[in-house]
């Protein structure tokens, strides 16, 4: 399917080399999409530039609430593809990832599909880094299938869905998902519960042959930054869960937590009393994590904007 358009969201200057990255590998495709949009938040400086040095993108500007679901929903707004992907202007795609993100359109009940996210470092992957928590970096993490299956939502920097399905459902909801540098997510989350509901006989697939990599700088895999980054999380599923309901909001999370996690460390405990020194830095941060985040959904249960979203 090659009716695709490609919605880039970027807020910032100080990632433009890597929006001009994020744009090209989506225009040179084997499977060419229809367009290429990237919709700025609320930067007219960076809209402008847009508009100059990258003639083969269009450039819409959000007039949305701020933040990256108004982004999302100025872009997909100003789509004409069946097909919206999504990818961050911090990721680059392999050239065969619109062929692979799309071919499981065929199935007429396939609402979205989103592809694996590969961290690239600017050194080397952190020895001491759980792959479990690679989702705090924005990248698929261990514990997600290894071939096509479906999945409760998609990760956002590497993501479809359907047009039909984002116009039925409204978009993504504003109030939850990044907003600038501030580490809030699971927008997909909740949009992809309100399509399922919407359409029961639906499913999102994860499809890692569609493979896009996604930049990690060196802030990101410090302690302050997993530690902000799991607490936010945790804040957001809890916002996600007064939205929602928490039977599906944290359906995954519960699977993950009961299975991935705890087989986790116990290979990182094996893997320390052979040597591997590392494993126990791995372990810390799989216990302390988990520790973080659900710190993050208790105080995300408590805030205002979550007891509002229980009374509607």
């Amino acid at each position: 399917m090659s009716d695709v358009s490609v919605v880039i969201c970027a807020y910032t200057e100080d990632r433009w080399e890597q929006l001009v990255a994020a744009v090209v590998s989506a225009r040179q495709q084997t499977a060419p999409p229809r367009e290429v949009i990237v919709a700025v938040d609320h930067n007219p400086g960076l809209a402008a530039r847009a508009r100059r040095e990258l003639a083969d993108a269009t450039v819409v500007e959000s007039d949305r609430p701020r933040g990256l679901s108004g982004a999302r929903n100025a872009g997909f707004a100003a789509a004409s593809g069946e097909i919206v992907a999504f990818l961050d202007d911090d990721a680059v795609a392999a050239p065969d990832w619109l062929t692979r993100l799309t071919a499981p359109y065929r199935d007429p009940n396939v609402l979205g599909v989103g592809g694996s996210i590969e961290p690239s470092f600017s050194a080397e992957r952190p020895r001491s880094f759980p792959p479990e928590f690679d989702w705090v970096l924005g990248c698929s993490y261990a514990g997600l299938p290894h071939a096509r299956a479906p999945v409760r939502n998609m990760i956002g920097a590497n993501m479809s869905l359907r047009r039909e399905v984002l116009e039925a459902v409204g978009g993504f909801t504003d109030g939850i998902g990044r907003v600038r540098a501030l580490p809030v997510g699971c927008e997909e989350t909740e949009l992809c519960i309100r399509a399922r509901r919407w359409r029961p006989s639906g499913e999102f697939l994860f499809e890692p042959a569609a493979h896009v990599a996604h930049t990690v700088p060196d802030e990101r895999a410090s302690w302050p930054y997993f530690r902000r980054r799991c607490f936010a999380e945790g804040v957001s599923k809890a916002l996600v869960a007064a939205s929602t309901g928490a039977g599906d909001a944290l359906s995954t999370e519960r699977s993950y937590v009961a299975r991935a996690l705890p087989a986790a460390i116990a290979r990182n405990v094996r893997d320390a009393f052979r040597g591997d020194l590392a494993a126990i830095a791995r372990a810390s941060l799989i216990v302390t994590g988990l520790a973080v985040t659900s710190a993050g959904y208790v105080c995300g249960t408590l805030q205002p904007t979550a007891r509002a979203l229980r009374r509607t």
